[in-house]
């Protein structure tokens, strides 16, 4: 592992916003002229401890301008609320959506924060309902409203967890349907979309998705491309992982440049009948 004792942060990354947006994306910025692929994620599209992230990585293989539009801890809310990055997405060529997990979206369950969507804002009253024993005041994560749910009660985690998969599967089609030009789904985790993690809130990213919601949303896109990360593919990254000694735990749980570089290159054979 590689200590950056520079800053706090470790890395630049040249943070930037796109026209009216409040989003903050990771630069550097770039000219927004055609042709050119829009990446949408989360923090690893964004690229956190990577020096040169999945973006990056494309446009060098493709030739292409690749704009990153990962957002640090986004769910789906961040982006098909905003005008800016939908406008970003129809003038590409191809975007290309990492699958994020139902958890950091508002729900009928509870709602999070706009923009920062791992925080949990309030509880709705079917929440309240079905917990009348849980004092939701102490909660400011949703990681940790998912771990207080689950050890209250197996059961009605389980309904918990439907209703979350239920409104992903929802969200996920309004905002395909929302980008007039072709999508690629990017499933980019340690584990394959077969394997039940489902019920585990600690579990791999991206949580609660299955198989088959993969293979639902799936006939609504143009491509699928699938990664899964390999132990040794995580671990040989980790020594260019560039952070500081208080961000380590965060780190250890990013999948790495070598797992960014796999997907890149995947990503690369699938797209280019797409970039002509």
């Amino acid at each position: 592992m590689r200590f950056e004792n520079l800053s706090s942060e470790g890395l630049d990354y040249l943070p930037c916003r796109y026209g009216a947006s409040k989003l903050m994306f990771r630069g550097p910025r770039k000219k927004l002229q055609a042709p050119y692929i829009a990446v949408l994620g989360g923090t690893e599209t964004y690229g956190k401890f990577i020096e040169t992230p999945l973006s990056e990585v494309l446009q060098q293989a493709t030739g292409v301008t690749t704009v990153n539009l990962g957002h640090l801890n986004a769910g789906i809310d961040a982006f098909h609320k905003d005008a800016v990055v939908l406008e970003i997405c129809n003038k590409a060529k191809v975007v290309v959506i990492q699958i994020m997990g139902p958890q950091n979206m508002s729900n009928r369950l509870y709602t999070v924060h706009p923009r920062r969507n791992d925080r949990f804002v309030k509880a709705s009253k079917f929440l309240h309902s079905l917990y009348r024993d849980i004092d939701f005041t102490q909660f400011h994560y949703t990681r940790h409203l998912l771990s207080a749910l689950r050890a209250q009660s197996a059961e009605r985690y389980g309904m918990v967890v439907e209703e979350l998969q239920a409104g992903w599967l929802s969200r996920m089609r309004m905002l395909v349907s929302e980008i007039q030009t072709d999508v690629c789904l990017l499933w980019m985790s340690d584990r394959a979309p077969d394997e039940n993690g489902e019920l585990d809130p600690l579990g791999h990213e991206p949580l609660f998705v299955s198989r088959a919601m993969l293979d639902d949303i799936g006939r609504d896109v143009s491509e699928v491309v699938e990664v899964v990360a390999t132990r040794d593919e995580i671990d040989a990254g980790r020594d260019r992982m560039i952070f500081s000694p208080l961000e380590e735990p965060v780190a250890s749980e990013m999948l790495g440049p070598v797992v960014h570089e796999t997907a890149a290159r995947l990503l690369q054979e699938k797209l280019g009948r797409y970039l002509g």
